[in-house]
């Protein structure tokens, strides 16, 4: 059978614990859910109802985006730390008068954040916490990261939130007299930045307890990449490569490229240091997920380089790929997946889209790595043009309708889709003769229902597409997106669900999902 093929790869002693059968997810970014108790954007607790809600619908999988420290841009992919993880999603029962108590269709992250951090502040000084064993304990096993990053937060407290490169000489280059002398005289705000992380810490670990008790498995992701203006760039500087901003080359996300400004990683010095930087990433990761997301997985394989100084108007248009040689490619991300597979307990997936060369998809098979296939994009490009079959789909591989990238499956369809991709479709799903402008619920299910048919492993579902089938998402399908790549907005990474978690749990869509999930024999709860 091809699914026991799973156990014969690298990953196969992960495939044992997380089992062959197929099984449906969903992305349901935590920025975006509201509870009755939560405060201005989803909090860690309120990953235990999103678990609840996986229950009800069959879902065995809970995808969740980057939790990291983001930067100023609130952006998940572009984060502060490779560690750190961000305290806006901290559980604080608080009152606050700043913060809007009603659901708010785009979260202002810097009013919550500003009151998290006040409310964090109070209870700091209201604790005896440096002669707690569990929280040296928590020092100790993090003292890769956790000084550094700490360190970092306050040299930005003092220089007013400016970005390292624009401190004072001394703290640019950390020379050791100077930072020595500022850690004695901030060590209480210094104290107080390892503090809060050891918070979040407690209430994740719980949150993943949660999740093993219900069944459900927990999907991270590890973007490969982190800020300019980040603890890792300041702290490792010999790790990145700070003359070249990361980006990508024309595709079918952006006609003139897309440039993130993040820099490459420098992965000679990585690999002279034995890849310690990745694999205390993923051991720390490991205490929170089951499952990793690896972003942008051709980026181990060659990463579009734009020259730092190059006009930003252009995009990504003036990159190239670093190797530069096409015949290290394969090699140099064969070798990086390596170390990953090989130093985490988590099961690795990926995203493999965009520009993407054809030994990659073959290698992630190899590794025993599902790439992910998004039926939009799923097609016999090189010869008929068609979309793939459910049984042409990778076994190796997650089936979904949209991405975090993408527009909805509505939205899609509304706005997007060529009238031969919708004549093509509809002859598919056998479902009608005529081409309908905008879509209905009726077409959402049926492509639900394809795209859980297929043979893939697992089949992830975004939440907007699965409330699709509901009548809690209203107006304009467009609304619903979460990221719109190479666009600067307050609507990327900031869109919420108009109602309550409490109130989708009470809500017969609940039932829809799960009989979609049975019927394509995906429940494995």
């Amino acid at each position: 059978m091809i699914s026991e093929n799973l156990l014969k790869t690298t990953q196969g002693v992960k495939w044992e614990k997380i089992g062959i059968d197929k099984r449906a997810g969903v992305l349901f970014p935590l920025f975006s859910v509201r509870s009755k108790k939560s405060i201005g954007v989803g909090d860690f607790e309120d990953l235990k109802l999103i678990i609840d809600f996986c229950v009800e619908t069959g879902n065995s999988i809970l995808q969740i985006l980057p939790l990291n420290e983001m930067s100023y841009n609130f952006c998940p992919y572009d984060a502060i730390s490779s560690f750190a993880i961000e305290p806006l999603y901290i559980y604080l029962p608080m009152d606050s008068d700043n913060i809007p108590g009603e659901i708010q269709t785009y979260t202002n992250f810097d009013i919550v954040k500003e009151e998290k951090t006040k409310k964090l502040k109070i209870d700091f000084e209201s604790g005896t916490w440096d002669t707690n064993s569990e929280f040296q304990k928590f020092i100790e096993e993090n003292s890769y990261w956790l000084y550094d990053f700490a360190l970092y937060k306050t040299l930005k407290d003092f220089f007013k939130n400016k970005s390292w490169e624009q401190w004072d000489k001394e703290y640019i280059e950390k020379e050791p007299h100077t930072l020595n002398l500022f850690r004695k005289i901030h060590a209480k705000e210094i104290f107080f930045y390892i503090w809060v992380q050891w918070q979040i810490y407690k209430q994740l670990k719980e949150v993943k307890q949660y999740a093993e008790e219900k069944g459900v498995f927990v999907m991270g992701d590890i973007p490969i990449l982190v800020s300019r203006d980040s603890a890792d760039v300041w702290a490792w500087r010999e790790f990145f490569n700070l003359e070249y901003a990361s980006g990508a080359p024309p595709d079918m996300y952006s006609k003139i490229g897309q440039r993130w400004g993040m820099p490459t990683n420098n992965w000679d010095n990585i690999e002279k240091d034995n890849y310690r930087y990745i694999k205390e990433k993923l051991r720390y990761a490991e205490n929170f997920y089951d499952i990793i997301r690896i972003d942008h997985v051709v980026g181990l394989f060659r990463i579009w380089s734009i020259p730092f100084n190059e006009s930003l108007k252009n995009g990504g248009l003036k990159g190239f790929f670093i190797p530069q040689d096409e015949n290290l490619w394969e090699s140099h991300g064969r070798k990086l997946l390596k170390v990953m597979a090989e130093n985490t307990n988590m099961l690795l997936c990926a995203e493999d889209l965009g520009v993407i060369p054809v030994f990659c998809p073959k290698v992630l098979e190899e590794f025993g790595i599902p790439g992910t296939d998004v039926f939009r994009w799923t097609k016999h490009w090189e010869t008929t043009g068609k979309f793939f079959k459910p049984d042409e789909y990778r076994y190796t591989g997650i089936s979904t309708l949209s991405t975090h990238d993408t527009s909805n499956w509505k939205s899609w369809w509304d706005n997007e889709a060529e009238k031969m991709e919708k004549k093509e479709i509809i002859e598919i799903f056998d479902i009608r003769k005529e081409i309908e402008k905008k879509a209905d619920k009726k077409i959402l299910k049926d492509a639900l229902k394809y795209s859980f048919s297929t043979r893939s492993v697992f089949s992830i579902q975004s939440i907007f597409d699965l409330l699709g089938l509901s009548d809690i998402l209203k107006g304009d399908s467009s609304i619903w997106r979460i990221n719109t790549p190479g666009t600067i907005s307050n609507k990327n990474w900031t869109i919420t669900i108009p109602v309550y978690i409490e109130n989708i749990l009470e809500n017969s869509v609940c039932k829809e999902i799960k009989e979609l999930i049975n019927k394509a024999n995906r429940l494995c709860q």
